[in-house]
């Protein structure tokens, strides 16, 4: 009669396809991004390459910021202003029910695959500190909505250029358009986030009361079927948009002026 005993990888699935190459990619993306934009905010420079500015400091709250959108914090404060307003979106990812999935399924292997053990020996879900601040993600959008709208703001000032008579002429680079396209897609992936589909009639029980509100549910509902995509593609083109406006700051390249 044949062993039917499992061995210790059989033990952990009885799947043969490569399952853990998802996990890992989430683990290089989510895991670079992270070490990028760590990086990007304590750098404190090469923010500003007038007239853009990069996503990770937009809005620039403090006085002391290369470029000033909004002084609401007073020349004390000596540290990167990245840090004032980087905790929205990244707080706002981070409860993310997407990036909630992808991240228990890649960094805690809980569990990294459908058919396979997770790592942990016990489950609490997220009844204990700090998985339970999850449940603030609403909030989180609410904030991320402000933080879209002075981007949209960073786009339309990207098409005022400085002239040599020290005025501002009308122009557009191809930073105007990185800019853009990075309001753009993080609009994308807002609009398409589960809480912006309750606020806009998922917490109602009969549609035909509400018909406005059906519509709005309806469009926000199809936008939700790609936010995977929205997710992981914003997410890129955002440290992009932080990568190009830092070569500008620094002089390593030059910006493409169309007109």
């Amino acid at each position: 009669m044949a062993d039917k005993s499992l061995t210790l990888d059989q033990f952990r699935t009885l799947r043969k396809d490569n399952w853990w190459t998802e996990p890992l990619i989430v683990v290089l993306v989510l895991g670079a991004f992270g070490i990028y934009a760590t990086w990007a905010a304590f750098q404190n420079a090469y923010y500003y390459a007038d007239p853009y500015l990069s996503p990770f400091y937009s809005p620039c709250v403090s006085a002391n910021c290369q470029h000033v959108t909004l002084p609401l914090i007073g020349s004390w404060w000596n540290l990167s202003p990245a840090f004032l307003i980087l905790w929205i979106p990244g707080g706002f990812r981070a409860t993310c029910y997407y990036y909630r999935k992808a991240y228990y399924r890649s960094f805690f292997q809980s569990p990294p695959a459908c058919a396979v053990r997770d790592a942990a020996k016990g489950y609490k879900g997220e009844t204990g500190f700090p998985f339970i601040l999850q449940n603030i993600h609403r909030y989180f959008f609410y904030l991320s909505i402000v933080i879209l709208a002075f981007l949209w703001w960073d786009f339309l000032l990207a098409f005022s250029f400085p002239n040599a008579a020290g005025g501002r002429s009308f122009g557009m680079g191809l930073g105007t358009i990185v800019l853009g396209v990075n309001a753009f897609l993080l609009t994308l992936f807002s609009l398409s986030c589960n809480s912006c589909r309750h606020v806009c009639g998922g917490y109602l029980n009969q549609f035909h009361k509400n018909p406005g509100k059906f519509k709005r549910w309806t469009f926000i509902s199809r936008l939700n079927e790609k936010h995977m995509e929205y997710a992981w593609v914003s997410l890129v083109w955002v440290a992009l948009s932080d990568v190009y406006v830092r070569l500008l700051s620094a002089g390593v390249i030059s910006d493409l002026r169309f007109f």
